[in-house]
């Protein structure tokens, strides 16, 4: 038993989550307990487990999913002393993804920081277009690192970065500090990370854990996805006000426009400004979400059913 716990949360599974499942079952340091929730059993395709031992299963409806609800419902079932969140399109890139995650959590930050969270790194997938290829490799680099407090001033919101597409968590620490918010639209990893820096712990990027996950999102999809990303920003001042954000998008724009240009692929700049454009539209206008109309709101979210159960509240 190595008192650590997986969860996944499920929705129309496919074919990246029977290969996830089956290379969990392949890790050197396998988990104790892998726990499915499933939104909408209807369609739960049950060809996902085989081959596999073990998985729980669990069915909610799809007005009960909620970001970090959802997830928190499902750490509270279960008793590990860690807890390893995936979404079910990461796919361990080796055997040792669980190993090297576990293995972060005995590093200490430049003052002493216990690290109570780490994150894997992520690959692109073979059918990942150029820009996003390139964004993968700036957002996650080869390089691991304990980040702290004491990386504000020079990271920025980057500091708080960690992601529940392949995040693990001391649950002593998780426990403490109340888990993920109940309701949120998006960024709960971010959120929680951030009150951990903000406690004086630390938070581990761990480039030697890797996982294939990508996507190949349209202008339009990045303008959603940022939306909900600066909605989720203006909900918790309390962890990202203050805190400068906008600076690493501009860096990583120019990194990849000189790219681009370097490999002979001048042509991609248009859809590298139109996309950057969505992206930074969809952020601003999640900031300021409070100023907007309800019919503008939901032409902007990727997630209607937030604003839907908000109003239930």
């Amino acid at each position: 038993m190595n008192g650590i716990d997986v969860i996944i949360p499920v929705y129309r599974p496919d074919e990246r989550l029977h290969e996830l499942l089956l290379r969990l079952m392949r890790q050197t340091v396998r988990a104790d307990r892998i726990l499915l929730v499933n939104t909408e059993q209807a369609l739960f395709d049950e060809s996902c487990l085989e081959g596999t031992e073990g998985v729980e299963v669990v069915h909610i409806r799809k007005a009960e999913f909620d970001h970090g609800g959802t997830r928190h419902m499902a750490a509270m079932r279960l008793d590990g002393a860690f807890l390893l969140f995936l979404t079910q399109d990461a796919v361990p890139a080796d055997d040792r993804l669980i190993e090297r995650l576990h293995r972060a959590f005995a590093g200490k930050g430049p003052s002493g920081q216990e690290v109570d969270a780490a994150y894997a790194r992520q690959l692109a997938a073979p059918d990942c277009n150029v820009i996003e290829r390139y964004t993968r490799a700036f957002n996650y680099g080869p390089k691991s690192r304990i980040k702290t407090a004491e990386d504000l001033p020079q990271l920025g919101i980057k500091t708080f970065f960690c992601s529940n597409v392949c995040a693990m968590y001391r649950r002593s620490a998780y426990k403490e500090l109340g888990g993920f918010v109940r309701h949120t639209i998006f960024n709960e990893d971010m959120i929680f990370a951030g009150r951990l820096i903000a406690q004086g712990r630390a938070v581990a990027y761990c480039a030697d854990a890797k996982v294939v996950h990508s996507h190949n999102y349209s202008g339009r999809e990045q303008l959603h996805r940022n939306f909900d990303l600066g909605v989720s920003q203006a909900e918790h001042p309390e962890v990202f006000g203050g805190v400068k954000s906008e600076s690493e998008g501009i860096r990583m724009v120019k990194q990849t426009a000189g790219y681009l240009c370097r490999t002979g692929k001048p042509y991609l700049l248009p859809k590298l400004v139109w996309q950057s454009g969505c992206k930074f539209l969809g952020y601003r206008l999640g900031r300021r979400y409070r100023s907007l109309p309800g019919w503008l709101i939901r032409r902007c979210t990727m997630n209607p059913g937030y604003w839907e159960a908000a109003k239930r509240q």
